[in-house]
């Protein structure tokens, strides 16, 4: 399996407002760019679809690792799924899980992909430079959403 790098994260001008998600992928010294962004968005919802369109661009089984600076999808990812699925999609205190569609496709890929994934909080602003590019590009996705580029 190929190593890879992974910085994720997310960016929203008013939460719920416009966002952008960016990731950062890096693998055998060659890097590789995305963004995107939605108009009507939260901060949460686009932490997670950075880390849903990092998983997809992986075109074969690799060795990830995920770079996140977000406790909801690390927390989620790492500790929340499994009792949200037995509970048919239900927090514990017997609420809709938000976001499920989201957190179904992340599930999907997590488990389909054959990716082994190491996940990994990083503190976001902190000067870590994967984390900063992520962050740029996330700010660039929101810029996309707004038609400025």
């Amino acid at each position: 399996m190929s190593p890879i790098e992974i910085y994720t994260d997310g960016a929203c001008k008013g939460n719920p407002g416009p966002g952008g998600w960016g990731a950062l992928l890096m693998a055998n010294g060659a890097e590789k760019e995305l963004f995107g962004g939605e108009l009507g968005t939260t901060n949460n919802r686009m932490e997670m679809m950075a880390v849903i369109e990092a998983l997809s661009a992986l075109k074969r089984p690799c060795k990830v690792t995920l770079h996140v600076d977000s406790q909801y999808v690390l927390k989620g990812m790492t500790e929340w799924l499994p009792g949200w699925k037995a509970r048919g999609w239900r927090t514990a205190s017997k609420e809709p899980v938000k976001n499920v569609e989201l957190w179904q496709r992340l599930d999907e890929l997590v488990n389909r992909s054959g990716h082994q994934i190491e996940w990994r909080w990083v503190r976001g602003h902190n000067g870590d430079p994967g984390n900063e590019r992520a962050d740029v590009l996330a700010n660039r996705g929101v810029d996309r959403a707004l038609g400025r580029r």
